[in-house]
């Protein structure tokens, strides 16, 4: 759910391949930032992925085409796919954009008087 550093992907991998014989490993994923400006150039997080599934394909002997990229979400997966995506979450573009919860602290603050809030 956290991920790991672009440093420690390629023992990430190697850990799963060795270790994890129910697992698949498929591929590797990354969210860009959130609201980059594509027009300011390639995304560097999506250049990132890119590098780092080089590296994890050079250390492990792996194909490239035996690792998927999954990066690109409804603002900006054409720069995704034009960089190797072969994953892209749309859900936005397609279902509209969902309303953000509010913190806990606005939450607390919007049921004032009310005891045992969860969010």
């Amino acid at each position: 759910k956290n991920g790991c550093s672009p440093a420690e992907v390629a023992s990430l991998v190697k850990f799963v391949l060795e270790n994890c014989k129910s697992l698949e490993f498929v591929g590797i994923m990354t969210i860009g930032k959130y609201g980059y400006d594509t027009s300011q150039g390639l995304n560097p997080d999506f250049l990132s992925l890119v590098q780092v599934r080089e590296e994890v394909c050079k250390s492990l002997g792996l194909c490239a085409d035996q690792v998927e990229l999954s990066m690109g979400m409804s603002d900006d997966f054409e720069q995704a796919i034009e960089l190797g995506s072969t994953n892209v979450r749309v859900g936005s573009s397609i279902f509209g954009y969902r309303e953000k919860k509010p913190s806990t602290k606005i939450t607390e603050e919007l049921t004032e008087g009310v005891h045992n809030v969860k969010v």
